[in-house]
């Protein structure tokens, strides 16, 4: 129904800078909130960044000061600018889609953000 692709991901060295992008299509219309997840080996997923509809933002505090979600006003496309990056960050990123009134998610396939020098 909602079909999400991530992409910009890659080997970067550690203070360095990636621009996460997510593309959605199919049914968005009813889609209020998107986000960024990540997931590194032996961990649980974990939220980095939302963004709803009418723009509002949140951050883990993991996130904070260096991360920055974005997204066009119709929601097709959102985007996760990382920069001060850290080996910690190394995760594979997921791109979430939700309808608030239903609960329903959508997950795109991730990408592999990799900080090593």
């Amino acid at each position: 129904q909602v079909q999400l692709v991530e992409s910009g991901g890659g080997l970067v060295q550690p203070g360095g800078s990636l621009r996460l992008s997510c593309a959605a299509s199919g049914s968005i219309f009813g889609v209020n909130v998107m986000g960024w997840y990540r997931q590194a080996p032996g961990k649980e997923r974990e939220l980095v960044a939302t963004i709803t509809s009418g723009g509002s933002r949140n951050y883990a505090d993991s996130a904070k000061g260096r991360f920055t979600i974005s997204r066009d006003n119709a929601m097709k496309t959102m985007y996760l600018q990382m920069n001060s990056l850290k080996p910690e960050d190394t995760a594979v990123y997921y791109c979430n889609a939700k309808v608030m009134a239903t609960g329903q998610n959508y997950w795109g396939q991730g990408t592999q953000v990799t900080v090593s020098s």
